[in-house]
């Protein structure tokens, strides 16, 4: 009976030592590196890129970004992908980017229903909470919370867009 105990406070121990590591090294890395390392965010990465908003991200901070899955944006309507990221439509593709950061660092514990909070686009994102969990505009949160030490990241579901660009 001692062994097995012992064997169930040394796995917990283990488990809690690979937790409290995963979150240093991801604490370690700056939103942009933070994104790169995640598979399900490469196309984020690329329109950042493209945008030329990765100096930006990297910086000091701290930023909070809302940050699309690749099925986020795979879920976009056909060719509007395409034609954000051409050069001649950076603009569009910024506004779009910068619409998804809201300046500090603001963790789900922050957050409350019906608030606005103002992006670095200039226009606000609404935050709902219910019984389905949070959503930023239409987008549901599938991951909150993800620390990086120059803001936080919450993963979503769509790609949101600002009032101007419906």
């Amino acid at each position: 009976m001692k062994t097995q105990k012992m064997k169930f406070v040394l796995l917990g121990m283990i488990v809690a030592l690979f937790a409290f590591s995963s979150s240093v090294r991801s604490q370690s890395k700056d939103i942009v590196d933070l994104a790169a390392g995640n598979e399900s965010l490469k196309t984020l990465v690329a329109a950042v890129k493209a945008g030329g908003l990765v100096e930006t991200l990297k910086g000091k901070g701290p930023f909070t970004v809302f940050a699309p899955t690749d099925d986020a944006f795979a879920a976009l309507p056909e060719g509007t992908l395409e034609s954000l990221l051409k050069p001649e439509n950076k603009d569009q593709l910024v506004a779009v980017l910068t619409y998804h950061v809201v300046a500090g660092k603001v963790m789900s514990k922050d957050l409350s229903n019906g608030q606005k909070a103002a992006t670095v686009q200039g226009e606000k994102v609404k935050v709902s909470i219910g019984k389905m969990g949070v959503k930023i505009d239409d987008a549901k949160v599938v991951a909150a919370d993800v620390k990086a030490k120059n803001g936080v990241v919450h993963v979503i579901d769509k790609v949101i867009l600002p009032p101007s660009m419906k």
